[in-house]
């Protein structure tokens, strides 16, 4: 963790540009502004001082009615400890416009400590060549473009937001809410980032390997209300052993016609649900808890952690001890497994 001294805040620049997304540019801002709250509260003063920066100062028009007043225009003479470049719907569009940006990124990238691109803002990172060779992630929506545009870039399409060196990219709108957590915890340590999340009533933090597709989100549209609540049911329960006879008689259905209809409605079956569910719930116990990795294998559902093991492989071709190596959050390793609690939820 990088504590700060107190009355030295860090400094964030969030970057936009006429056609900007709204929501992204007010979620991050609204993430440093309760950290800034609590630490207030805890006598420590500001740990961040955040400002809107645009290709000049003045007003500049969002994707929606809101307008917002950029302080500054971008330069390389008066640099922010971290800069946060938001995305547009029309990212093509904003580029031909934005020229400024990207050869502000060209000129200083390596000279700031967090340099983060949300949803198709990437871009403009990927068009100053500062991700070639590297991991990155944007909205699905864009995902492809972005691969074919820039080859040289390791586009992973379903990451909640992707950390190389200095450079931080996320998924679309809400996902620079997590990205924003993410800077705090690091700034200032877990219990403030989930203090913000709190507040926030989101969903406490989202590690950065999260899918931006969801099982939860799955379940929501299913348009069967006897197959959505099975769904549900199965993500209450998921520690326990879910047999397509179980499953068939939640639904009041039988077996074989049960079968028929889950596949139709949610685009796979019910075990392959369920292996997905698993996988997820998995995925976020290693990044946010710090327990052996057998202990989280059980919480999930998998009948032992070389059953894990086997579906991490084959999903996402890498180990569950890659996964958390990869995307744990402060502090949670192996070596403290047991010295932080669960996350709040259904465990037994």
């Amino acid at each position: 963790m990088n504590a700060l001294k107190p009355h030295a805040p860090r400094t964030v620049d969030i970057i936009i540009y006429p056609g900007f997304k709204a929501l992204e540019a007010i979620g991050p801002l609204s993430v440093f502004e309760y950290a800034n709250l609590h630490l207030q509260r805890q006598r420590k003063g500001n740990g961040y001082d955040v400002r809107f920066v645009s290709t000049s100062a003045g007003s500049v028009q969002s994707d929606t009615q809101m307008v917002l007043h950029a302080a500054k225009a971008v330069s390389s003479l008066a640099l922010p400890d971290d800069a946060i470049i938001v995305g547009a719907r029309n990212i093509q569009g904003a580029l031909e416009n934005a020229g400024p940006i990207v050869d502000w990124v060209v000129a200083v990238h390596p000279q700031i400590n967090r340099l983060a691109a949300l949803c198709s803002g990437a871009f403009f990172l990927a068009s100053a060549g500062v991700l070639e060779g590297k991991r990155a992630t944007t909205h699905w929506s864009v995902a492809q473009m972005l691969q074919e545009q820039f080859p040289a870039i390791e586009v992973d399409a379903n990451a909640i937001f992707v950390r190389s060196g200095n450079l931080w990219t996320s998924a679309g709108v809400t996902a620079g809410i997590d990205l924003a957590l993410a800077f705090v915890e690091e700034d200032f340590g877990r219990e403030l980032a989930l203090d913000v999340a709190t507040d926030m009533v989101v969903y406490l933090k989202r590690p950065g390997g999260q899918s931006q597709f969801s099982t939860h989100l799955l379940s929501q549209k299913t348009a069967r209300p006897n197959i959505r609540e099975v769904q549900n049911w199965i993500l209450e329960n998921l520690d326990q052993r879910l047999s397509s006879t179980t499953l068939a008689q939640k639904a009041m259905m039988s077996v074989r016609n049960f079968a028929r209809v889950f596949q139709q409605e949610v685009g796979q079956s019910s075990q392959e649900f369920i292996e997905a569910s698993r996988l997820e719930l998995a995925k976020q116990l290693l990044a946010d808890v710090a327990l052996p990795i057998k202990k989280i294998a059980a919480l999930s559902g998998f009948t032992d952690d070389d059953h894990m093991r086997r579906v991490f492989q084959k999903r996402l071709g890498i180990t569950p001890k890659v996964y958390r190596e990869r995307f744990a959050t402060t502090g949670i390793n192996e070596g403290n497994a047991g010295a932080m609690p669960a996350p709040v939820g259904k465990f037994k």
